[in-house]
């Protein structure tokens, strides 16, 4: 006798095929049939079976075409398996049925699950239980797409600590669907390959579809991502796969056509405490600490940066800790663990020094200074920083003061001379510099006007006019290379009457006048 993979009934494995072609109607033992046939001993030989036990035992068979699902929604039967119900069931006059059967026994908790973070065992069971994420709420499209029974491949885009694994589990288990989980890091192509074949037979065999969850899919590389192309394109598997990098760089173009693109939000400060609240109320049933008040949730919430398992972490961290005699509120926060929410090589990498160059060339020191303290703190490399600053100098100073190019050549040999921590001084020194500094993009935007007139058609192959041409050799004399050119030099203030664009281009402007542009801003108007 074993358990069916679908309906957890008792069936023999004799015909558990049987049962799982007749969707789990058929071929169950009950209670009742267990009770009637006698437990052999160990060594005692077991009795003949009668018709009238065989009767006992089997149910009768139904056509597969007369099993319906219910109409009350609790279990569906459909081709991806047993479908779970997303919420309690309702009446048609709204109200809510009640369920009479017995409660269910507390299941026991293994090793593994006592040892768990509080962050894994505070794991939501349910979609109900989801709070942060529009996407899985109520009218979310997510929910709406388990309701119909179409969840497709999809990749869940969101920063650590969003919900996407959890949310995965739980769409699988709403759905009904057998659930495979890898990480890109452990898992290779012959493993993928090899849960692709145990999917196909486990759709054949009883109908029920695999999702297959892979985080961190973006340290996959092309090749690799590219294996899930003919499975995911066929509907032999549901592929949901998990990043914190913006997919559009990170996910091939041929995966990310055949999937849906979710962003996950990022938690707000209120939904952290929520979360750490329900925590609290779980461990701590009847006394919670006193030190753990509000203050202090609003404390570890802002400090994990919408990040629920950083918070749930120091939690859990602050939990053991007001434990400890004579210890304070103040005590308690010196003592939790400060992690700097920097990832040098994700988005946080590029938002941080894009706001760090916007911050100068507006002017705003303080702001410049706050973004090049958190990338130094966070460990960037000061010559990341020291060579933008090199950028800077031309692009958005450039002709308003000349000597910005040579501080930020010095800015930069200081910090690969000096090195950190005493190069982030110079580093400072060259950032305030630049955001006070005068501005003026006349060469840059001189550059791009030129770059802009090569886009059109026939310009970018112009002849060079022939008196502008280098005549070094005999022949190229003689064909006029170099012919009629005045050599400014000779002439009284060097002023000559002499072109150097290509006829067609005779009287273009490219460089402008004025320094910055002519727009005004709306907003500055309405302060004024």
């Amino acid at each position: 006798m074993v358990d069916c993979p679908i309906c957890g009934k008792n069936v023999k494995e004799s015909t558990i095929n049987s049962h799982l072609d007749s969707q789990c109607q058929s071929y169950i033992i009950t209670e009742d049939d267990i009770a009637v046939k006698p437990v052999a001993g160990f060594f005692q030989t077991p009795a003949k079976r009668t018709p009238e036990a065989t009767s006992k035992t089997v149910v009768s068979r139904a056509p597969s075409s007369a099993v319906k699902p219910q109409s009350n929604g609790s279990v569906n039967h459909s081709q991806n398996g047993a479908k779970r119900p997303l919420q309690q069931e309702e009446t048609t006059s709204g109200a809510v049925v009640k369920d009479d059967s017995p409660p269910a026994k507390k299941e026991k908790l293994s090793n593994l699950q006592k040892v768990a973070p509080l962050a894994e065992r505070m794991r939501p069971r349910t979609l109900d239980e989801v709070i942060g994420q529009e996407l899985v709420g109520p009218k979310g499209v997510i929910r709406g797409l388990i309701a119909e029974n179409r969840v497709p491949s999809m990749i869940l885009w969101g920063g650590p600590g969003t919900g996407k694994t959890t949310i995965s589990r739980l769409i699988a288990h709403a759905a009904g669907c057998r659930f495979v989980e890898i990480n890109s890091t452990s898992s290779g192509v012959q493993e993928v390959k090899r849960l692709f074949a145990e999917a196909k037979s486990e759709l054949n065999l009883t109908g029920r579809k695999t999702i297959i969850f892979c985080d961190e899919i973006h340290r996959f590389n092309k090749a690799q991502q590219d294996v899930f192309l003919g499975p995911v394109e066929s509907g032999m598997i549901t592929l949901i796969g998990a990043t914190t990098e913006n997919p559009s760089f990170k996910v091939v173009n041929a995966l990310m056509s055949r999937c849906r693109t979710f962003t996950l939000s990022k938690l707000t400060d209120e939904t952290i405490v929520t979360i750490m609240d329900r925590a609290i109320a779980a461990g701590c049933p009847e006394q919670p600490p006193p030190l753990l008040d509000r203050a202090l949730l609003d404390y570890l919430a802002a400090f994990s940066d919408g990040d629920a398992r950083t918070a749930l972490n120091l939690l859990e961290l602050a939990l053991d800790l007001s434990k400890r005699p004579e210890m304070t509120q103040e005590t308690l926060k010196k003592s939790l663990t400060q992690t700097l929410v920097y990832d040098r090589n994700g988005d946080q990498h590029y938002d941080t020094i894009s706001a760090f160059h916007k911050s100068i060339r507006g002017s705003d020191p303080d702001a410049a200074l706050y973004y090049l303290a958190r990338m130094l703190q966070s460990g960037e490399d000061p010559l990341y920083v020291a060579r933008r600053l090199i950028v800077i100098a031309s692009e958005d100073i450039g002709l308003a003061d000349n000597t910005m190019l040579p501080l930020a050549i010095a800015a930069y040999t200081a910090a690969e001379k000096v090195g950190m921590p005493e190069a982030r001084i110079n580093l400072a020194h060259a950032t305030v510099a630049f955001a006070l500094a005068p501005k003026s993009t006349k060469a840059y935007r001189g550059l791009g006007a030129a770059m802009a007139a090569l886009k059109e058609p026939g310009i970018a192959g112009l002849p060079v006019p022939m008196h502008l041409r280098n005549a070094p050799t005999r022949l190229m004399k003689e064909l006029g290379y170099g012919k009629e050119y005045k050599y400014n030099p000779e002439y009284v203030e060097g002023r000559i009457s002499q072109e150097y664009l290509p006829e067609k281009l005779r009287g273009k402007k490219f460089l402008e006048d004025k320094h910055l542009g002519t727009k005004t801003d709306s907003d500055l108007e309405q302060e004024d």
